[in-house]
Order: structure tokens, then C-alpha cells, then sequence
């Protein structure tokens, strides 16, 4: 027969409470980490998460609005065409995007604002995440303006070709003839600006939470660049962020 001594009564007791707790930690420490709030989001996907989540996670949940429940649902509308229609839409549609190019030399001629706002609205029609639409469209003429944002996108290329891209990239580029001179900047008569809402704010002054808002914007680029050809405009594209005069014409447009 197996008795217990005083002393080995007191190690199991030890061992036992040093079990617990050690556990205890464990369910702590998973509570703490990312991947667990990950879980209670639903719209948090590790290949897509952007910068709103970690604003969200960072800041006080005070802060943030619960969006709301009861909204107007606009009834869909749909037209169906027949099968030749549809393939016949379909070709035309591809062959004028087809002639879609990014181009470098760009006339000054003038193009009516009509046309503009025509093209930023169909951009504006790009689904967004819980239909939050996370963008700002700015429409720069001033030739100050672009003038200053030609400096700022130069300067920024300068670095990117001598030092960000390497080696390979920039012998890709050297096929496209391309460097950080954009003179283009100054001569098209309009500069469309496409800022990203990482949020925004309800009446209250509370933050709201724009989901998937890098990928929301790039979708509304995709359709405002589309809707550009249509209207057989021409484009370059660049991106840049965290300038104050970025922040400046972000203010003046608001």
C-alpha cells in the first residue's frame, strides 16, 4: 500500500497550483494576441487588412461609432440584354479599354469640369467595404498647385529610382524610357487627387470604421481611370503620401 508523506502532500499541492496558473497565463496571453481578435472581426482577412484595423485596435473603443441598423435600401435595377447584345457590348467595351495608356506627353488643352465631375462620380460608384465609400476625389487646376506637386512627386521618384527600387527594376524600366521628370504634372490641365479615408466621423464626433478601405480605393481608381477612356482622356498614374501639401490641398478642397 502507497501512503502519502507530509512532504510529498505539499509537493503535489505545489505542482498542482503551479499547473494552474501556468494555464491561466496561456488563455491570457491568447486572448492578448492578434490573431484572437482576428477571430471576434469577421472582416479582417490577413492577406487584405489594411491600416483601419490597426488604428481601430490601437485606440480607445470610446472613440469608435457602432454603425447603424436602419438605412434607406435603394431597390436594384437591372437590364438584361440578349446573348449577341451582350457579347457585342462586351467586345466594344474591351477594345476602348484595350486603348487605354499611360501616357507622358499630355496636352494642355482644356477639358470641360462637366466632364470631370462626370467621371469622379462614376469612380464614386465602386463598392466599399459596409458601403463606407473611403475616398476623397480632389480636382487640382492651380498651376501653383500642380506646380508644387510636381516637386514633391519628382523628389520622391528621384529617391525611388536611385535607391527604394533596385537594381532589377529600374533596368526593367529602362525599356518604357521612363525617370522621375514629370513635366507632365504642369502641362495636364487637370490633376485628379485620390485620397484614402483610413475613417470617419459620424455626427457625434465618433470615429467610424472604413473596412478594406486600401482595397475599396483601388477599386474606385480602376473605375475612374476606366471612365477617363471611355470619355477618351489620357492618363499617368503616381502615388504619394504623408506631404503637407498633400494635407494642405486636402484642406482647402474640404
Amino acid at each position: 500500500m502507497f501512503f502519502l508523506t507530509p512532504v510529498l502532500v505539499a509537493v503535489l499541492c505545489i505542482l498542482v497550483v503551479w499547473i494552474f496558473k501556468n494555464a491561466d497565463r496561456n488563455i491570457q496571453r491568447k486572448k492578448g494576441e492578434p490573431g484572437a481578435r482576428t477571430k471576434s472581426r469577421a472582416w479582417v482577412d490577413e492577406d487584405l487588412r489594411d491600416s483601419t484595423y490597426l488604428h481601430q485596435a490601437e485606440e480607445d473603443a470610446d472613440e469608435w461609432q457602432e454603425s447603424e441598423e436602419n438605412v434607406e435600401h435603394i431597390p436594384f435595377s437591372h437590364t438584361r440584354y440578349p446573348e449577341k447584345e451582350m457579347t457585342k457590348r462586351s467586345q466594344e467595351f474591351y477594345e476602348l479599354l484595350n486603348k487605354r495608356r499611360s501616357v507622358r506627353f499630355i496636352s494642355n488643352e482644356q477639358i470641360p469640369m462637366e466632364v470631370i465631375d462626370n467621371v469622379i462620380k462614376a469612380a464614386g460608384t465602386a463598392p466599399s467595404g459596409a458601403h463606407t465609400e473611403p475616398w476623397t476625389f480632389v480636382v487640382v487646376k492651380d498651376p501653383d498647385v500642380k506646380h508644387e506637386i510636381r516637386k514633391i512627386v519628382e523628389e520622391e521618384e528621384e529617391i525611388n529610382y536611385m535607391k527604394r527600387m533596385g537594381h532589377r527594376w529600374v533596368t526593367d524600366l529602362k525599356k518604357l524610357r521612363t525617370n522621375w521628370i514629370k513635366d507632365y504634372l504642369d502641362s495636364a490641365p487637370v490633376l485628379i487627387l485620390i485620397f484614402k479615408q483610413v475613417h470617419g466621423f459620424a455626427a457625434n464626433g465618433k470615429k467610424t470604421v472604413h473596412y478594406y478601405n486600401e482595397i475599396s480605393v483601388s477599386i474606385a481608381c480602376g473605375i475612374l481611370l476606366a471612365a477617363l477612356q471611355v470619355h477618351k482622356g489620357v492618363t499617368a498614374q503616381h502615388e504619394t503620401s504623408g506631404h503637407p501639401i498633400c494635407s494642405r490641398v486636402m484642406e482647402e478642397a474640404v
